[in-house]
């Protein structure tokens, strides 16, 4: 299995997309549909109508690269939210292993100032 960096800034898609669409197709709508650049250092997430396939697309110094994984019987949970909302990576291995995201919640980050 692969892992992405930490770091990356990750954008999902709202509306299913058709998967004819290749590399240039889907950089198209990252930019017209979504209104963001895809060249920037982040990866974008896109779902056909049934969910059970997803492609995420990313640029790499020189070129783009494009993930795409299909279940077999299984759905991807996909979030509810109205905007285009944006995931941790963390949330992105969940949500491609099934997790639905909208329900897990972590403990908040705890910072103290001394010990006793």
């Amino acid at each position: 299995m692969f892992r992405l960096d930490e770091r990356l800034k990750v954008y999902l898609h709202r509306e299913p997309v058709d998967f004819r669409l290749n590399i240039n197709g889907l950089a198209a709508l990252v930019q017209q549909a979504l209104g963001l650049d895809p060249f920037a250092t982040c990866v974008y997430v896109f779902s056909n109508r049934r969910r059970n396939r997803v492609k995420i697309l990313g640029w790499d110094r020189n070129g783009f690269w494009l993930l795409f994984k299909r279940l077999e019987e299984d759905r991807f949970v996909w979030p509810s939210e109205a905007v285009v909302p944006t995931l941790t990576v963390e949330q992105l291995h969940w949500l491609l292993e099934g997790i639905d995201i909208g329900v897990v919640q972590r403990h908040p980050k705890r910072l103290y100032e001394r010990v006793a």
